[in-house]
């Protein structure tokens, strides 16, 4: 792992560095290069105006590890009033949600909970609902959680890291299940005893995590591959073995961040492929801002140069 990326996901975590860098109009004017706005509205209309670009998307809120359950209560209640905004607007539109939004750092039934409270709505509304993956401490629950809403409902997706020791046998474990699985390959600052530090690791590791779920055995009912990457050779060789395979459009989709590489997501769109574009919103954006610096750091140059326009 590079120093600057280990700096970058370092400065994720500090609230010093948070509360002071925020203030900065060159920082809230690169971070709008990555998500169209703070509320919730701004990323409605960013996804409308994917949609005719034949580009579905995911929303998103930024913010993650309430601690009290007046907290996760908002939390539950504003993803019920977005799913009901998708659904009037016609949205071709998925949303994303973190275990410790709904409270799984405090009580594991109450997450719970919230999460049978926002499925319920998910199937009302004809829609998906896809869970994030945060720091290694939450794999396991986080995948419980899974567990559990999946035996309920197919309309429920999961992100995997591929950057983590752990991770092909937990795609092993979850493949029977017919599982939507979306591969990335992970932005949080992980010891060196959990995760693969050089970046062709974790690339090679990520292409044979695809392949694994778009293997026959893996094509069970609700099953789901998301390739969830910017880069472009690592999608080409993807795209390659799809082609040289077969493998049906309905078995897998492309997944990248709003704001990046957007030449390589019109490229997709234009050749067929579907694709999902990731658009967050939000007033708690610096950490995961940080981590979309640490997962391309020339993006640095870009902060830089806002510092003096």
């Amino acid at each position: 792992m590079s120093v600057m990326r280990k700096v970058l996901l370092a400065g994720s975590t500090n609230a010093w560095l948070r509360d002071h860098a925020t203030k900065y109009g060159f920082v809230k004017r690169s971070v709008s290069r990555f998500m169209p706005g703070e509320h919730v509205d701004d990323a409605l209309r960013a996804a409308k105006e994917q949609q005719p670009l034949g580009i579905g998307t995911i929303l998103t809120r930024l913010g993650e590890n309430v601690t009290r359950a007046e907290e996760a209560e908002e939390v539950t209640q504003h993803y019920l009033d977005v799913i009901d905004k998708v659904a009037a607007s016609s949205l071709d539109a998925q949303i994303s949600i973190k275990p410790t939004q709904l409270g799984l750092d405090f009580d594991r039934g109450l997450c719970e909970r919230n999460m049978d409270r926002l499925m319920e709505r998910v199937e009302q509304r004809n829609n998906f609902l896809w869970i994030d993956m945060e720091s290694s401490p939450y794999v396991d629950p986080t995948i419980e959680l899974f567990r559990r809403t999946r035996a309920q409902s197919s309309r429920i997706g999961i992100a995997i890291q591929a950057y983590l020791f752990r991770t092909a046998k937990d795609i092993d474990a979850l493949a029977p299940l017919g599982a939507a699985i979306r591969i990335v390959k992970g932005a949080y600052l992980e010891p060196p005893n959990v995760a693969y530090p050089n970046k062709a690791d974790v690339d090679e590791g990520f292409y044979k995590l695809c392949v694994r779920l778009l293997a026959p055995d893996a094509q069970k009912p609700g099953a789901l591959l998301h390739i969830a990457t910017h880069d472009i050779a690592l999608a080409d060789r993807l795209s390659a073995y799809i082609a040289h395979n077969k493998i049906p459009k309905t078995a897998y989709e492309f997944a990248m961040l709003y704001g990046i590489n957007r030449q390589q997501q019109l490229r997709l769109a234009r050749d067929g492929q579907r694709l999902r574009v990731l658009i967050s919103y939000g007033e708690y954006w610096f950490p995961w801002y940080m981590r979309r610096l640490a997962e391309r750091p020339a993006n640095v140059w870009f902060v830089a140069k806002n510092m003096f326009s």
